[in-house]
């Protein structure tokens, strides 16, 4: 048999390998290098191997390797801000602007869906998810047709939830 053909079998498992049939492979001894002496060794140290331990704080370490410390990144913390609801009852799909628009000025948003027709119902749920992922919030079905979005960074008070429960828009 061809030795592809065997090696192919043995690959799929067809045929047992036998071992007799390979040659004897030893691993090439590696080129030896000359040891130098590099400028961040310290004389001092002993060095088994390749392996030598550097200190952070060396200065001779840093000039070798040409590292210098980072400054610290400070980020601030924004706090979470509680904002009124604006409510919006979309009768067009170009009222999706004003819900945009409030979503962008960390404003929370409650759509009314209830008396729209089914299609804009359907293209301002898309438009609204749409909206709440890209700029981190969320959305979130409050009622039966009504959806809250909530951008990042903003918290819906217990107060404002307690006054959109009485016009009908939360449910608890």
């Amino acid at each position: 048999m061809p030795s592809f053909v065997r090696r192919a079998m043995v690959y799929l498992g067809l045929v047992d390998d036998d071992y007799d049939e390979y040659e004897h492979y030893e691993e090439p001894a590696p080129p030896a290098r000359p040891v130098q002496q590099r400028a961040y060794a310290q004389p001092d140290e002993v060095s088994t191997g390749s392996i030598r331990t550097l200190h952070r704080d060396d200065p001779a370490v840093t000039q070798a390797v040409g590292t210098q410390p980072r400054p610290a990144v400070v980020r601030p913390i924004t706090p979470v801000q509680t904002a009124k609801v604006h409510v919006v009852a979309p009768g067009l799909f170009s009222d999706a602007q004003e819900i945009g628009d409030r979503l962008k000025a960390s404003q929370p948003v409650i759509v009314n869906l209830q008396a729209a027709d089914r299609e804009l119902g359907r293209r301002m749920i898309d438009f609204c998810s749409g909206a709440t992922y890209a700029l981190g919030g969320s959305m979130d079905k409050v009622a039966e047709q009504v959806f809250l979005l909530t951008p990042s960074n903003v918290e819906v008070s217990a107060e404002e939830k307690r006054r959109l429960q009485e016009r009908g828009l939360y449910r608890a």
